[in-house]
């Protein structure tokens, strides 16, 4: 089996670049602003949990698993709400 190495962050620009995929264009997709993008390319930002973790996987800047999009935040109905219904 081969070990899994991962990308410098000018290793991650150059790839994207031969991508065509911009710094805004990432950040578009993972929809956070694109200065968290430039803050995980330059390694200030740890990238531990969350969408910073998804993106520095997605780059190849750490070996791991990207996690599930959070979900959207729903307020649960209380029984008086569902009993108007």
């Amino acid at each position: 089996m081969s070990k899994r190495t991962t990308r410098t962050p000018e290793q991650a620009i150059q790839w994207m670049d031969e991508q065509g995929l911009s710094k805004a264009e990432l950040a578009r997709r993972f929809h956070v602003t694109p200065s968290l993008v430039v803050s995980i390319l330059s390694g200030e930002k740890a990238c531990k949990r969350g969408a910073s973790h998804n993106i520095a996987v997605f780059l190849g800047l750490k070996i791991g698993q990207a996690v599930a999009a959070k979900q959207p935040y729903r307020r649960k109905m209380t029984e008086s709400a569902g009993a108007a219904a």
